[in-house]
């Protein structure tokens, strides 16, 4: 009996990349081989906000090596689960995907402090989506 391939879960944010950076960094760190993980957008990584990268380190993870991905329709094609964060107009709807939109605030500009509570939000979501993918493979 073969081992099910871990499944992929495509974290999209189009215009702030802070957002996706930081669920994608949470789940890969949560998830380990369980899951594969990307994040992409418009924004380069560049663009991402310093208090978000700040933000990360104070929870152990450093995102300023990650390099959000060009949004395509191959990308969501290749994904189990595509999660839009605030922008799901802008992501390709292909059928027989599992799409989840996350409305959460926006750090762009914003300050470490206004950050942390995102930060921390998107943690509780991504140990809820792990959750939910485990009581998937025990059915």
């Amino acid at each position: 009996m073969s081992t099910p391939a871990a499944p992929s879960v495509l974290f999209v944010c189009v215009h702030n990349a802070g957002r996706s950076q930081m669920a994608a960094a949470f789940l890969a760190r949560l998830g380990g081989d369980r899951v594969r993980v990307r994040s992409a957008g418009s924004a380069p990584a560049d663009t991402v906000n310093p208090a978000v990268v700040e933000a990360m380190r104070e929870a152990g993870i450093d995102i300023t090596a990650e390099t959000p991905k060009t949004l395509t329709a191959e990308a969501v094609e290749s994904s189990d689960v595509v999660i839009t964060m605030g922008c799901g107009d802008a992501c390709p709807v292909l059928p027989g995907k599992r799409y989840l939109d996350w409305r959460l605030a926006d750090p762009a500009g914003q300050g470490v402090e206004a950050v942390r509570p995102i930060r921390d939000e998107i943690e509780r979501r991504v140990r809820g989506l792990l959750a939910e993918l485990d009581a998937e493979d025990r059915a």
